[in-house]
């Protein structure tokens, strides 16, 4: 059988070489294009955040760096003193355990409560579109509105909550004077607006889970409970990762349903439930009317803010990957054995051994001498070799 050898270029055939092609407007367009167009898909939300995002946080830690005021304008530069003055005051740092109260009550049950209503709504049921969507009217009605329904509801003396609890026997509670109880007032109230927002967060995660794992579960006998602990909660950990890290920074910056609570919108008389975003607007247009000293508060609540994040992050992060782990291995090992494989392929890439006269390798010094040649054995006259029909071939 003919083989057919590949056609070699002409330059190698010793022709005359090609000039190279030039390539024409409408080519070079569609590589730029190529090149170009992910970065103009993308560039929208980068200059969306510069302006919006980016600008006032670096104008915000200019203005804290200024004793600016809301009357006189900008100051004289006063460096860190906004901070320290910040830091010095308790009502400050009152706020801020405020605000990690309230986003204990808040944060914490919102998220469970989110992927258990999820969960139930994966299911099998009548009209799901209607109770699917039903979970979302919270949501879409104003904070405001929420504020001042909620704050009628738990009213100190003619509260409708209140009413509920005497028939069972239980005395009034001062949602407006016991500091406590006003956190759990206000957490109900950001429950209420954003667990329907986060249900259907999980329900779309749940939507995305393979149903052949849920069937491999009921022919391996898992009840609704294992198969909710054990199939859909691993399936959507990064879910549930993006979930817990926006209620964190949500939950931070809490303000329409802290202004809203009582007539005055300051946390109380004490300020038993003022957070730090409501102490921020105290600073700016309240008796301070301290710009710079409020900007230092932001930037301060912001750092508050990446350090929760950070950690919350990290303790979600360590729950995805949780698991069964291989043994960890140092850097100094892991530097050591890069070393060694170096070391190795440097002595494999050394100087190949010299050739006898003959073209073979020569006997190098300190190796054993090579084994005797046993002659080739002749086939009997008349006989055939083994492959005598492909050599034919």
């Amino acid at each position: 059988m003919a083989l057919l050898s590949p056609t070699k270029p002409a330059h190698a055939r010793g022709g005359p070489e090609r000039p190279p092609r030039r390539l024409g407007f409408s080519q070079r367009l569609g590589r730029l294009d190529v090149k170009l167009s992910p970065y103009l898909y993308i560039s929208p939300f980068f200059l969306l955040f510069a302006v919006v995002g980016l600008f006032p946080l670096v104008y915000t830690a200019i203005v804290s760096m200024y004793d600016w005021n809301l009357l006189g304008g900008q100051g004289d530069f006063v460096g860190m003193a906004n901070y320290v003055a910040v830091l010095q005051q308790p009502l400050f740092w009152k706020s801020v355990v405020n605000t990690f109260s309230i986003f204990l009550f808040s944060s914490v049950p919102q998220v469970i409560m989110a992927i258990t209503i999820a969960a139930i709504l994966d299911q099998n049921l009548r009209a799901s579109t209607f109770w699917r969507m039903g979970v979302l009217v919270p949501f879409v009605v104003a904070p405001v509105a929420i504020s001042m329904i909620f704050g009628r509801l738990y009213a100190d003396q003619y509260g409708f909550i209140n009413e509920l609890l005497g028939l069972v026997g239980v005395d009034p509670i001062a949602w407006h004077g016991d500091r406590l109880a006003s956190h759990f007032a206000i957490s109900t109230m950001v429950n209420y607006r954003w667990t329907g927002y986060n249900t259907l967060i999980f329900l779309a995660a749940m939507q995305a889970v393979p149903r052949e794992l849920y069937e491999a579960a009921v022919i391996d006998g898992a009840g609704r409970i294992r198969q909710f602990f054990s199939v859909t909660v691993p399936q959507i950990r990064a879910t549930v990762i993006f979930v817990v890290i926006t209620s964190t920074v949500g939950g931070m910056q809490i303000f329409d349903e802290v202004r809203m609570y009582d007539a005055q919108g300051l946390g109380g008389p004490d300020r038993d439930w003022m957070t730090t975003v409501v102490y921020l607007y105290d600073v700016a247009w309240g008796n301070q009317k301290s710009f710079g000293r409020a900007a230092a508060v932001a930037w301060l609540l912001f750092l508050i803010i990446v350090m929760v994040g950070m950690v919350n992050f990290i303790m979600t992060q360590r729950i995805a990957t949780g698991g069964t782990r291989g043994p960890k291995v140092s850097r100094r090992h892991t530097k050591r054995l890069l070393a060694e494989a170096r070391a190795a392929a440097a002595r494999t890439d050394g100087p190949t051994p010299s050739a006898a006269p003959g073209g073979t390798p020569g006997p190098q010094p300190g190796s054993p001498p090579p084994p005797p040649s046993i002659p080739p054995t002749q086939p009997p006259a008349g006989s055939q070799s083994p492959n005598h029909g492909e050599d034919l071939r």
